[in-house]
């Protein structure tokens, strides 16, 4: 549990106060995730499972076993049986940690296309619902906009409300690398939008990279819009407790574990609203290379403080004036509840300014301060960054071993 105060009345207190919230929600609305949410990891799960034995003499890598061993089978096989491989298994391959870069995106280029179908035949099934039929086109339609030329998936997953991952920028060559984490209602279909694109992971990841480029012309950088992990479905129970934030956060680990570029290669996690508490649950079993962790508008990341997350990364946390995270109760109480409040003191987090950014999802608007924060940490330019309220106290101590060069940006 959560408190800075030891007296038991104020413990109870703020314990009611959380419940109290909780059941509110869920009267708004419903009972959501825990008893409706479908497992949106069954068809990947059936995918791996067909995945076993051996292929043309050499035994198939365990998908969820080290990307070493993965790289190493890929690098004995020759063209054409990579090319049976992402034939036979596209899920599988384009989720595979280790494959190489662009057979990921070929085979879900492939699986993306046997999805669509999927949806089409949904859509003209007499059988199916109206409100199916109605899912079923959103769904072809994002899976269209998916495969448009020049988009590059690096995971998908159809089942359920689904999962993906695309890359912006050269993933291979980069010099720093930013993963962007997004919170509820994360979907394939809101992956990317249209109204409020900036809301949405697709939005966000290309307004982070337009800001990366401008901030190190002459650097190479990479930004994922990363919503491979089932996100919790509204405010319901679901958002209040950690099982989807421990699943999210196993499934992030073995990404940024993946990456190209070994240890050499710096990522930085940009955390929206509940990724925030995604990625404070990875944050223990995040690898060396994770060198920034920033978090905004946060409910939480289910420690007390920034030492408590027991990374070696720094803790960078924001939130406008705004914000309606602010009224959420900073405790865990029985589970319930993601812990003390990022931006305030007690935590230890370094602040920044996110003083012309509007409303709970308003962080990544091209041309806020919150944006411009974010894009410094994403090339290295730490003593740029601009503090909350003023002043140098987020960029106190800032510099480690090895950051001066990313300094002469």
């Amino acid at each position: 549990m959560t408190s800075f105060d030891s007296s038991p009345s104020l413990t109870a207190w703020r314990a009611l106060l959380a419940l109290a919230v909780v059941f509110v929600m869920l009267a708004i609305t419903g009972w959501t995730a825990i008893h409706h949410q479908r497992d949106n990891d069954v068809s990947l799960k059936e995918a791996f499972a067909a995945w076993h034995g051996r292929f043309e003499g050499r035994e198939l890598p365990d998908p969820q076993g080290p990307p070493q061993r993965v790289a190493s089978f890929f690098d004995g096989l020759d063209a054409g049986q990579r090319g049976r491989l992402v034939r036979d298994h596209p899920l599988v391959v384009g989720n595979l940690n280790g494959a190489p870069l662009p057979l990921r995106f070929a085979a879900n280029r492939r699986a993306l296309g046997q999805a669509q179908k999927v949806e089409s035949r949904r859509m003209d099934n007499p059988r199916v619902s109206r409100a199916g039929q109605q899912d079923a086109d959103r769904r072809m339609h994002r899976f269209a906009a998916l495969l448009r030329e020049g988009r590059n998936i690096l995971a998908f997953d159809p089942d359920g409300g689904g999962r993906v991952a695309e890359v912006f920028g050269d993933l291979e060559r980069a010099q720093r690398i930013s993963v962007v984490v997004p919170g509820v209602d994360t979907n394939v279909v809101n992956f990317e939008r249209t109204y409020r694109k900036y809301s949405s992971p697709v939005g966000m990841a290309k307004s982070l990279y337009a800001a990366e480029r401008e901030a190190a012309p002459g650097k190479r950088v990479a930004v994922i819009a990363w919503a491979d992990y089932t996100a919790p479905v509204g405010l319901g129970m679901d958002a209040m407790v950690g099982a989807p934030a421990q699943a999210g956060a196993r499934r992030l680990v073995a990404m940024t574990g993946a990456l190209p570029g070994a240890g050499s290669v710096p990522v930085s996690l940009f955390c929206h609203s509940y990724g925030s508490v995604v990625c404070g649950v990875a944050a223990k079993k995040l690898p060396e290379r994770v060198t920034d962790i920033a978090v905004s508008g946060s409910p939480g990341m289910r420690a007390d403080t920034a030492a408590d997350l027991g990374t070696g990364a720094r803790v960078w946390a924001m939130r406008d004036a705004d914000d309606w995270i602010q009224d959420v109760p900073y405790l865990e109480v029985g589970g319930i509840g993601h812990g003390a409040d990022p931006v305030s003191p007690e935590f230890g987090a370094r602040v920044l300014s996110a003083s012309d950014a509007v409303g709970h999802t308003g962080y990544f608007e091209p041309g806020t301060v919150s944006i411009g924060n974010f894009a410094r940490i994403g090339v290295g330019s730490y003593t740029a960054v601009s503090c909350a309220g003023g002043g140098d106290t987020c960029r106190t101590g800032i510099l480690k071993s090895g950051d001066a060069g990313d300094e002469a940006l």
